[in-house]
């Protein structure tokens, strides 16, 4: 059985709005729960807003988190050094929504791919360059396209290019935050095909973030739903697809157009501005009884993988 290489427990991460309308709190991330084994694939999906990014970026260490911790490799990681925390940084690496916005637009691509080589280790210049070229072909690109900038790429070959920067390190565990949603269908069967034989070759974990449904069942291995701040399913790519059990995720999976079927579990109602004192899906689930409002549901085993919050 594979060791867990990240566990996340009880994590909390909060924003204060701006003073306009009076200042307000928005748990972003509510008290989520998680652990990914070495060499899995864990996709997270959820409507926009439902802080799935904001998750990732806490992981990253790239956004405070005020309760809860974060374990890689048995260790906490807000009890790291500076030292320590440049270290794991080494080990998990992010890949961006949107490559363009994530590549300096003054860097040649040679420059941007050395760049964490020149700040983590003390290679010489050869053999940077070998590591350069080397990962490069593993991403698809070729020398020429070295001494280019970002803007003389298309969107897939941007991503690519970030990509190959992840693995620039060599990570134990590659973040990706909704990479392939804003590429067109070929490009991201492209992208997602890539990220597999990689993820092969290079022995690596992947958190996948998306909210494309058919690109986390092509590529996952377990899976989690996630809504406002909150997890509220989780289990093998198998069990949330053929045998989901939260409304949400049935609502989820039943919005995905299909030619031979109408839909059957609609959402209803608008997403709360606050969050409800009970189930926090209660206010859009069409089976919500009065205990939903005010009971916050725990999570219920159904089988050793698959748990639901729910208390239908």
């Amino acid at each position: 059985m594979s060791e867990n290489i990240l566990e996340i427990n009880n994590l909390k991460v909060e924003y204060k709005t701006a003073e306009i309308n009076g200042s307000k709190i928005v748990k972003a991330v509510n008290g989520v729960s998680l652990e990914l084994k070495e060499g899995e694939t864990f996709a997270i999906a959820g409507e926009s807003g439902c802080g799935k990014s904001t998750l990732a970026k806490a992981i990253m260490h790239l956004v405070p988190y005020c309760g809860g911790d974060i374990v890689f490799m048995g260790q906490d990681i807000s009890r790291y050094s500076e030292k320590e925390l440049g270290e794991y940084r080494k080990n998990v690496q992010m890949v961006f929504q949107n490559p363009y916005s994530s590549l300096n637009p003054k860097m040649t691509i040679r420059r941007i791919l050395t760049e964490p080589l020149d700040i983590n280790t003390n290679f010489s210049k050869v053999e940077k360059e070998r590591r350069v070229e080397e990962i490069t072909g593993k991403v698809g690109l070729d020398r020429a396209h070295l001494d280019l900038y970002p803007h003389e790429f298309s969107g897939g070959q941007r991503q690519r290019i970030a990509i190959a920067r992840a693995l620039m390190l060599k990570p134990r565990l590659i973040i990706a935050d909704e990479p392939v949603s804003a590429l067109d269908a070929s490009i991201q069967a492209q992208i997602l095909n890539m990220l597999n034989e990689l993820k092969k070759e290079f022995g690596l974990t992947l958190l996948f973030i998306s909210h494309d449904l058919s690109v986390i069942r092509f590529l996952a291995d377990e899976a989690a739903i996630m809504y406002l701040g909150e997890i509220v399913e989780t289990g093998t790519k198998d069990e949330i697809f053929n045998l989901p059990a939260h409304p949400y995720t049935k609502a989820l999976l039943d919005a995905v157009p299909k030619f031979d079927k109408k839909t059957e579990n609609y959402l209803t109602g608008d997403i709360p501005s606050g969050l409800p004192d009970g189930c926090k899906f209660s206010s859009r689930c069409k089976y919500t009884t009065e205990k939903c409002d005010f009971a916050c549901p725990e999570f219920v085993e159904i089988s050793p993988t698959h748990k639901v919050r729910c208390i239908l």
